[in-house]
């Protein structure tokens, strides 16, 4: 009894030990990295995020965003021991800002993408979230394959600059595509039936098929493209990328990262 007490006595100490904001003064100092130098010195964490993309960040008004992304950002500026400032970005100029050194890191439900990756790191994927349909409900039968959706008579629209678009002109390239200025305003767009479909990730298509009665996600447990979500890091500094994995290890394996997915998407 006394050595299964101990043990879980050590196995608390551990858990409390890897997720404390701060190492203890003894503990020795990482390798140079001139990312976590430039955080640890602003005492900060600059996150860019489009900030249009429920759930993961939504700005509601400049000084507040909310999602899931939001909510970890949250907690890693807060295993550094640091606060979180949030940029403003757009899917079209987010790795303009990222290589401008406008942040740290960039968040908001980033799908990791080999042209991306060419620019910069990822960290560990954190999500799957592959690309879904989301139409009004009386046409769900008719969007069920990428087939189906590719057909000169259809309305597709899509976001500009991320992965929406480059998927809406490579996938769907007989349909006749409009680009919408932001992600905010194409579920009113196909509510007004001025557009047919819009093919976006697996999450956001069932957040806004719960904010919206008129609107269906299509199949999102099959989604039509595989895809992850990770966030985006400064190319080589490989200290901050092993650190942001680390953390997303430890947030998964306590629970938190659940808890997360689970407050803003449900079970």
């Amino acid at each position: 009894m006394k050595a299964k007490l101990a043990v879980a006595g050590m196995l608390v100490a551990f858990h409390a030990f890897a997720l404390s904001p701060q190492p203890p003064a003894s503990y020795p100092r990482p390798p140079a990295s001139a990312t976590m130098k430039n955080i640890l010195e602003a005492r900060e964490l600059r996150v860019c995020t489009p900030g249009d993309y429920r759930p993961f960040s939504f700005m509601k008004n400049p000084d507040v965003y909310e999602g899931i992304d939001v909510d970890l950002m949250t907690s890693l500026a807060r295993s550094l021991g640091v606060e979180l400032k949030m940029v403003k970005t757009t899917w079209a100029t987010l790795m303009a800002d990222f290589g401008a050194g406008k942040c740290d890191i960039a968040a908001g439900g980033i799908s990791v993408t080999l042209g991306r990756q060419m620019l910069a790191y990822f960290s560990t994927p954190y999500m799957v979230n592959g690309k879904t349909p989301i139409t009004r409900c009386e046409n769900v039968g008719r969007f069920q394959t990428i087939e189906a959706i590719d057909q000169g008579g259809v309305r597709v629209i899509a976001n500009p600059g991320g992965s929406n678009e480059t998927f809406a002109r490579t996938r769907l390239s007989h349909a006749r595509l409009s680009i919408h200025k932001d992600n905010l305003g194409i579920f009113d767009e196909i509510i007004a039936g001025r557009a047919d479909v819009f093919v976006t990730e697996a999450a956001e298509a069932i957040v806004q098929s719960r904010a919206h009665p008129e609107l269906c996600a299509v199949n999102p447990d099959k989604p039509l493209q595989y895809a992850e979500m990770a966030y985006l890091l400064p190319s080589g500094d490989e200290v901050f990328k092993r650190y942001v994995d680390q953390w997303l290890h430890l947030t998964q394996a306590s629970g938190e990262l659940g808890a997360v997915r689970e407050k803003w998407l449900g079970k």
